[in-house]
């Protein structure tokens, strides 16, 4: 089994429950590594940067990509199966998502970091939506990165379980049953 097989990807749009799934199952003593698009705002919003979603989005992804193969690279050297809060394909698919082409080099890089191939998918789940001061867009544009999700993970060959919409207990049992 490859190492690469540890490292356990969850996507989908956002606020489809993916952090605080992330935070239970951190609780139930996984390890998890955190959204690094959700650090890199407010790391922006701290020093009054311009590389964020609503203001240049190729400046996001430029800045997320780094991170997230760091967040790769830090999981499989932590020896452990990690649930990670996205991955090198979000950025990707962030990229599709706002209609901006996708950089040789990023592709490169997604290709190149791999993760377990099967992919846990958050799908959209307008009943726990909600915007916060770091997640600006609308439900209609977050039902969109679902699906840009689903096609970028599927070509960059992974296989998606997509999670069930129900309690987060429940999705904690559904994750730990499957890693």
């Amino acid at each position: 089994m490859p190492a690469t097989d540890r490292l356990h990807v969850l996507t989908g749009g956002p606020g489809s429950g993916k952090s605080t799934l992330i935070a239970a199952l951190a609780a139930a003593g996984i390890v998890t590594s955190a959204e690094v698009g959700r650090q890199v705002i407010r790391e922006q919003v701290a020093v009054g940067g311009t590389a964020l979603p609503w203001a240049d989005e190729l400046a996001f992804a430029e800045a997320m990509w780094p991170r997230e193969l760091a967040a790769h690279a830090a999981a499989l050297a932590s020896g452990a199966t990690v649930v990670l809060d996205r991955g090198v394909p979000d950025v990707v698919g962030f990229l599709r998502v706002s209609g901006l082409p996708v950089p040789p080099r990023i592709d490169a890089v997604a290709r190149a970091t791999r993760y377990n191939p099967r992919v846990f998918i958050a799908p959209f789940w307008a009943a726990i939506y909600t915007p916060d001061e770091e997640r600006r867009q609308p439900a209609a544009v977050a039902a969109a990165t679902h699906d840009v999700m689903v096609a970028t993970y599927r070509a960059y060959g992974y296989a998606l379980v997509e999670l069930p919409r129900a309690s987060v207990a429940a999705r904690v049992a559904f994750v730990r049953q499957r890693l």
